[in-house]
């Protein structure tokens, strides 16, 4: 884990000027990492992602990634942009604005063909993909017709099949099903251990400790403010309690009431 591929340096963005979403975030990501950025709802994980896939641009501070400023004037450079684009894949959390083909074959090729790859090399990417994902039955389908998980395992596809350096996943279990979630937690440790760079956004507390070697946590106020081990962050209730990642359950049992911790598991709200 050597040189760092991303860098951001006291980075505030908003929108229309008016809407603050990030404030004075400051991170280092090294090759080889599995990193999470953890926090609730409006907490700006999803912007952060965006600007670290080069599709936001910050109002103050500076994103670098290999070594390069990442700017509108810099992604206005076709061979810098192609660069970035082949090295770098982003997952969206809604998988409906990342697929627009007519069939899922069509999704998965898009990528590699419009970056140059060859016909026959973007068709042995896509059969190894659907073998990878078990999504061979899926591929002639329209993508409206697929479920919330046939449409995730399809966007994954999609961003895999450029061969990306650096995958980042934007609330890859939302919605899901306990078996699906399965399945995309082992396709992030198997990546990982493939030598790829895993960069996670997530509020589903129950991964975090197999996805990450470190995490990132956002507060309500748009700040990273913490940084560590996913177990030691893990283990702070006080400081999960106040970034709305746990609040206080109450019921009553036996005409007592009785409170404890419930952590935020997103697994089980959809069929996948």
């Amino acid at each position: 884990m050597g040189d760092v591929i991303f860098a951001l340096q006291d980075v505030y963005f908003s929108y229309l000027g008016r809407y603050p979403v990030l404030s004075g975030a400051t991170m280092d990501i090294k090759r080889g990492e599995k990193i999470t950025v953890m926090g609730a709802n409006g907490t700006g994980k999803s912007t952060l992602l965006m600007m670290l896939d080069g599709l936001f641009f910050p109002d103050r501070g500076s994103v670098a990634a290999f070594g390069k400023a990442l700017t509108e004037a810099a992604f206005n450079d076709p061979a810098f942009s192609r660069d970035f684009r082949s090295r770098v894949g982003l997952v969206f959390q809604n998988p409906d604005v990342q697929l627009f083909c007519p069939t899922v074959r069509e999704d998965i090729l898009f990528g590699p063909l419009q970056l140059g790859v060859a016909a026959d090399q973007a068709q042995r990417r896509l059969d190894e993909l659907v073998r990878l994902l078990d999504i061979r039955h899926l591929v002639d389908r329209p993508v409206h017709q697929l479920s919330v998980g046939e449409k995730r395992k399809v966007a994954i596809a999609s961003t895999l099949a450029v061969e990306p350096e650096v995958i980042i996943l934007d609330e890859p279990t939302a919605g899901l099903d306990p078996l699906t979630c399965r399945h995309i937690v082992d396709f992030i440790i198997e990546a990982n251990a493939q030598g790829k760079t895993i960069i996670t956004a997530t509020h589903d507390l129950h991964i975090v400790c197999e996805i990450s070697d470190a995490v990132y946590l956002l507060t309500k106020d748009k700040k990273v403010t913490r940084y560590g081990n996913p177990d030691d962050l893990l283990a702070d209730r006080k400081a999960l309690q106040e970034n709305n990642l746990i609040h206080i359950h109450r019921h009553r049992h036996q005409g007592s009431e009785h409170a404890h911790p419930h952590y935020h598991f997103d697994h089980h709200h959809e069929e996948a």
